[in-house]
């Protein structure tokens, strides 16, 4: 059973906007929603990822300087189901976008941040197999 499934990726013009969803399988739900866990989407292109927002109980939501005042992070965990809502898109929003789960640890200092940011290395966790984006100029 796949842990992380997205959708709602597709082609947009400049200015548009898309949500995307991250739906966890019962299976990966037992655990991610139990609260210690970073909630995060990232994208990538051109060989690179970049951490763009994440989501963590008891915390404030992480996002990225591109991305600040245009993306929200949510979840509903009645549905399983993490959030990416996307407006005011550009060309550079361009990417695979995958979700992610995983717990920090001390080598972040317990915030999600430092992962998303890339500071710190994911070294395990819950991931999705991507959703594809393509904003057109």
């Amino acid at each position: 059973q796949v842990p992380l499934v997205e959708s709602g990726g597709g082609s947009v013009e400049a200015g548009g906007s898309l949500r995307l969803s991250c739906a966890a399988s019962s299976e990966a739900s037992r655990y991610i929603w139990a609260g210690n866990y970073c909630l995060a989407w990232f994208r990538q292109a051109l060989g690179e990822r970049e951490g763009v927002a994440a989501t963590f109980v008891g915390g404030n939501p992480y996002y990225a300087d591109s991305v600040k005042g245009r993306f929200t992070i949510s979840q509903d965990k009645s549905e399983n189901v993490l959030y990416l809502e996307m407006n005011v898109m550009k060309p550079e929003d361009s990417g695979m976008y995958r979700c992610a789960a995983f717990i920090p640890g001390a080598r972040g200092n317990y915030q999600c941040a430092p992962y998303v940011s890339g500071a710190v290395q994911i070294l395990s966790g819950y991931w999705g197999q991507g959703t594809q984006v393509t904003v057109t100029s």
